[in-house]
């Protein structure tokens, strides 16, 4: 018999039911903050597409990293904006170039207390906006721009980095930065895979936030929304190669991906809750239609239930501090 000996309602009668049956939680540690650095700003410069988010100062930037620090956050993600761009994306392997130098000024400021992560892509600092380098005929260059991600990495690591993220999508970039981090001496760099990056409408945001010079798209190198089984086959290929945990990105759209992932990946696995995400969030918020703070506690429980051990959302910050008053 069923009803009534199993009533489930018995264990959603109060709050604190509800968190003592509760099979999934949130903690400030599993969040990991994106964070945009832009060269030659005076002050921090808003974001219009993502409120609440901007492109940080050194000295902006040195601040959100300390708060996260003070809210428990696991990590902060940094992408760079330089102010000169070329073809081949040289400004990325500038010692004192914005983002190597935002890496060196981070961990100056909370040293190990704070996982810094980094992206390793040439997508910012192309003045194309592609991930890599072009050949003649404008398709980018799987193998001439694995040879660049190599001298990123190390230069990143030599920064200070604890984690690379190659988030460009080349086949084979997970062993040419490896073997690169090997040979310079930085074995103890792990590697952050973006495995299975997916072509997603929802990346709009991100473009105004990083001034993106992309024409076109990317889908000769990120994957096609449509497919499933070869998201696994690309995380095998990045384990196969050295990645020390994997990625799923974006988020919202690919919680089956996830799933799969999680149930199969033998090292931690993050999911990215992209701008787009944010940006709807926000906007629904603002007009009034959604509850803010249950939208956003839900969409990213959502991720971790979805099977995500870390999750980079432009809210880490602010949701650890819910959390740490909750």
């Amino acid at each position: 018999m069923s009803f009534p000996n199993h009533r489930p309602r018995r264990l959603r009668t109060t709050p604190a039911m509800r968190r003592l049956t509760a099979e999934n939680r949130l903690a400030p540690g599993d969040l990991i903050l994106p964070a945009f650095i832009r060269e030659g700003l005076n002050e921090p410069s808003p974001i219009n597409s993502m409120p609440g988010v901007v492109q940080h100062t050194t000295d902006s930037l040195k601040r959100a990293a300390a708060e996260a620090v003070e809210l428990g956050v696991g990590g902060i993600m940094l992408f760079g904006v330089p102010e000169v761009r070329d073809a081949r994306g040289t400004a990325s392997l500038e010692k004192d170039g914005v983002l190597n130098k935002a890496i060196s000024d981070v961990k100056a400021e909370v040293g190990d207390d704070l996982v810094i992560m980094s992206d390793v892509c040439l997508d910012e600092f192309t003045d194309h906006g592609h991930c890599g380098v072009l050949d003649s005929q404008g398709y980018v260059d799987n193998d001439a721009t694995l040879e660049i991600y190599g001298r990123m990495a190390v230069a990143q690591a030599e920064a200070g980095a604890h984690v690379l993220g190659p988030s460009g999508m080349m086949d084979g970039q997970i062993a040419v930065i490896r073997q690169a981090l090997e040979d310079s001496g930085h074995k103890n760099t792990a590697v952050l895979a973006y495995a299975a990056k997916y072509a997603s409408a929802f990346y709009g945001p991100f473009r105004e936030a990083v001034d993106s010079q992309l024409k076109g798209d990317r889908r000769t190198y990120q994957m096609d929304a449509a497919n499933r089984r070869e998201a696994i086959l690309e995380v095998e290929l990045d384990l196969e190669e050295g990645a020390d945990m994997v990625m799923v990105k974006p988020a919202m759209s690919y919680l089956d991906i996830l799933a799969d992932v999680a149930a199969m990946s033998p090292v931690p696995v993050s999911a990215y809750q992209i701008s787009g995400e944010y940006a709807m969030i926000e906007a629904a918020a603002a007009n009034g239609w959604i509850d803010r703070r249950g939208a956003i506690t839900e969409s990213v429980l959502g991720i971790k239930r979805a099977g995500a051990d870390t999750i980079l959302t432009y809210w880490a910050s602010e949701l650890a501090g819910w959390l740490k008053e909750s």
